[in-house]
């Protein structure tokens, strides 16, 4: 393998003299370059130096705002001035293959086992795989030890619990998340297996659209409201400040609060999601990867790199040391495992799907929206607000169809 990669590198090199030098910030014969946002810039720099000292190729890495990174590669990749990988999440995606930005990954069946079957999936786009995923993330049942010194396991407890604890006069609740947030409302929607877009082994199905249907999650959502339960209004900001008040028993969020939440001072647990109707619960998964880009001058040597490092145990683990969310790689994933917080946001994300990251969904966030606020504010009924977004996302794809 190192003979045959010294000879790739030899033959790219000559390429580089012909095509002149490149920039620093430009994808050049026989050099590697990766963008990544400021997270994973601690891990990635010693793997660069490590793989140049073991092939002789030099690895660059170049810190980017995360949100520059995707649009900059769809500008700057075709003439010639992008990176060979960058790192991101798996809802990239849909632009990135819209504009031909990147590549497919080809790995083999036994090494696509070796990751999570949610992250593989999340990174499979129309059939193909265009990612190789390094960690997950996904929410989970954020509960103050205090008030709730054991998690509700289904969501007939989770209620009884919260009946228990809330007190609006005091502002004390029981349970609360962003009402009208559909991403952290989808745990909920999708109960007794409804989806936005339906799941296929090629990806999601643009065509087969679920909303409609999503009407007894959309049901369980006004219980919490007209019971008094959750309160009208209440949005992620509020839920977070009160919790970190020690006001709360219990939120449904991600891993991203933890860190505000030891500041607090708050003795917290994490529980994966209860149950729903005695099926578990769906929540969304993001994942994390690096892609390639179509336009990179030098793909085999950059399948190399994430070989040698992104799938392997001691590559995620690396990563995850420095950005710490849950590894897609099964040996990584089980070597933290210890961590009660990953442990439990884990088994969340294992009954997950991954957030589609088709075009399409752009029409979704905003009708969804306004149905959960039409439903919580009781301006209308879950059928007629599930149906009115139906139709609003259906009009909405069709249009997009149409430029």
């Amino acid at each position: 393998m190192k003979k045959a990669l010294a000879l790739l590198v030899a033959l790219t090199l000559l390429a580089s003299l012909a095509v002149g030098s490149a920039g620093a910030l430009a994808s050049t014969p026989g050099k590697l370059l990766i963008w990544c946002s400021e997270a994973q810039v601690p891990a990635l720099k010693p793997m660069a130096a490590e793989f140049q000292k073991k092939y002789g190729v030099p690895v660059m890495v170049t810190e980017m705002g995360f949100g520059d990174i995707r649009p900059n590669l769809i500008t700057k990749g075709p003439s010639g001035e992008g990176p060979d990988l960058i790192v991101g999440p798996h809802d990239w995606l849909g632009e990135l293959v819209a504009n031909g930005a990147v590549a497919p990954i080809d790995l083999t069946a036994n090494e696509e086992s070796l990751f999570t079957g949610t992250a593989i999936k999340a990174f499979t786009y129309n059939g193909k795989l265009y990612g190789m995923p390094y960690a997950v993330e996904a929410i989970g049942l954020i509960y103050n030890k205090k008030l709730v010194p054991h998690p509700p396991k289904t969501l007939d407890e989770l209620m009884a619990v919260a009946k228990k604890l809330t007190d609006p006069a005091k502002k004390e609740y029981g349970f609360l998340y962003p009402l009208g947030d559909a991403y952290h409302a989808y745990p909920f929607l999708s109960a007794d297996g409804h989806y936005f877009f339906r799941l296929t082994s090629k990806g999601f199905d643009a065509k087969d659209i679920g909303i409609a249907q999503m009407v007894p999650g959309a049901r369980i959502i006004a219980t919490l409201t007209q019971s008094g339960l959750v309160p009208k209004g209440s949005d992620y900001n509020t839920m977070a400040s009160l919790f970190q008040s020690g006001k709360v028993g219990m939120i449904m969020t991600g891993p991203w609060q933890i860190d505000s939440i030891k500041k607090a001072g708050i003795d917290y647990g994490v529980a994966k999601l209860p149950t729903i109707d005695g099926r578990p619960a769906t929540p969304f998964v993001g994942v994390q990867g690096f892609m390639m880009s179509a336009f990179s001058k030098n793909k085999l040597l950059a399948m190399q790199f994430l070989r040698d490092f992104v799938m392997t145990k001691e590559g995620q683990l690396a990563i995850h040391k420095v950005d710490p969310r849950i590894p897609a790689l099964k040996s990584a994933f089980e070597a933290v495992s210890s961590d009660p917080d990953l442990k439990a946001f884990g088994e969340s994300a294992a009954d997950g799907i991954p957030m589609p990251a088709i075009p399409e969904m752009a029409a979704v966030w905003n009708a969804v929206q306004n149905a959960l606020t039409a439903i919580t504010n009781g301006q209308t009924d879950p059928v007629t607000a599930m149906k009115t977004a139906d139709a609003q996302v259906r009009k909405a794809i069709a249009q997009g169809a149409k430029k």
